[in-house]
């Protein structure tokens, strides 16, 4: 099993305003890192999942990760 570097693109409403977010994670598959954004930004934010709205999920080159730390767990 490989792990990959994906890229999550989307909006959460909190407060009545709208934010947008661009995040980086590793894992097997899209489901697992959907989860594990669902569950951050849920804790750090307070935003139920039904105020997150996913636009694009990417699966990227661990070498084009803009996040240093993703970036440094690939071994780059």
């Amino acid at each position: 099993m490989e792990v990959k570097v994906f890229r999550i693109k989307g909006i959460f409403e909190r407060n009545g305003k709208k934010e947008k977010f661009k995040r980086e994670y590793r894992g097997l598959k899209q489901e697992d890192v959907i989860e594990i954004l669902y569950s951050e930004i849920g804790s750090k934010h307070r935003v139920p999942r039904t105020k997150i709205w996913i636009e694009s999920v990417e699966e990227i080159k661990p070498e084009e990760a803009e996040n240093p730390i993703i970036r440094k767990l690939s071994g780059l």
